[in-house]
């Protein structure tokens, strides 16, 4: 449609001038629900509705409600979001709406009269996707050792993997639920299998800290390019200290020997997901050199957005 066209360019515009690293707003995806709302001034926004279930067993279900509402706002350099989400609000209305369930947005972390509607929503910032850009290394002295997983080392790395987990769950948009550890376990299996970008930090030959990462390439028409600029992206996708050994830093010394690694392979930077109510990841990530991105709206249950 012409007026989506129209809105999507005037969002490119107004990401443009939020954050020079926000790649540039897309089209929504065919098959949503589409919502519109009028303004005072007699303009017009709209938003598009996607509404995704996750299968019992599958990992997605580790970090998500087991069913989801997503928006994806089109306001252009408007401040229709209020109006929008009182939409959205009324199209929940429509559903049948369970306890497990969740809306979320992702929008950009800098446009902060969006977050006003937002919180007036009743929507919160549950993770914060941060990117840190290529750059030299600080000089962190190394006391541990420092290694690339194998497959077997399976039992160490899910161990570390679950207690992030179940740390990550009081705290995020993180669920424990009871089949965590066997569906973690076949992930890791794989990656393990597949050579992933894994790493332990071993001290008097125990490890004691985990980095799980890939490598993820933003080209148009791929879902990372939603997201990120384009390039080669180095992605961090879990750390875990053991509970023992956190606050001596280990975490600092892994993440720092990870940046190395990722940008050897030809990552343009890296990025990750964290969550502001954490008081250890909050801290610890802008220290690493990474900044917010994009903000993960989110309010559980879904009934709840206001």
């Amino acid at each position: 449609m012409t007026s989506a066209r129209g809105l999507v360019a005037a969002q490119s515009a107004r990401f443009a001038a939020l954050d020079p690293l926000l790649p540039p707003a897309v089209e929504p995806p065919a098959g949503g629900h589409v919502i519109t709302a009028a303004l005072a001034d007699g303009t017009r926004v709209a938003g598009v509705i996607s509404h995704q279930s996750f299968e019992p067993h599958t990992i997605t279900r580790l970090w998500s409600a087991a069913e989801v509402w997503e928006l994806l706002p089109l306001v252009g350099t408007t401040q229709g979001m209020d109006a929008l989400l009182a939409r959205w609000r009324a199209h929940l209305d429509t559903q049948e709406i369970g306890e497990d369930t969740a809306c979320v947005v992702h929008w950009p972390s800098r446009d902060t009269k969006a977050a006003r509607a937002f919180l007036d929503h009743g929507l919160v910032p549950l993770s914060v996707l941060g990117v840190r850009l290529r750059a030299p290394n600080a000089n962190v002295p190394r006391t541990l050792t420092i290694r690339r997983a194998t497959p077997h080392d399976l039992e160490t790395v899910l161990e570390l993997s679950l207690a992030e987990l179940e740390y990550s769950s009081h705290v995020g948009s993180t669920v424990v639920r009871p089949e965590a550890a066997a569906v973690k376990r076949r992930a890791l299996a794989d990656r393990l299998a597949n050579a992933s970008p894994i790493w332990l930090a071993e001290r008097d030959g125990i490890a004691v800290a985990l980095a799980e990462c890939a490598i993820v390439s933003s080209e148009p028409g791929t879902s990372a390019a939603v997201r990120l600029p384009r390039g080669r992206w180095g992605y961090v996708n879990c750390v875990s200290v053991l509970p023992g050994a956190r606050g001596t830093g280990i975490g600092q010394q892994l993440v720092a020997h990870v940046h190395q690694e990722l940008h050897r392979a030809g990552a343009v930077g890296t990025y990750l997901y964290y969550n502001p109510p954490n008081p250890l990841s909050s801290v610890f990530w802008p220290r690493q050199g990474y900044r917010p991105l994009w903000t993960v709206w989110e309010v559980r249950p879904a009934s709840a957005l206001r």
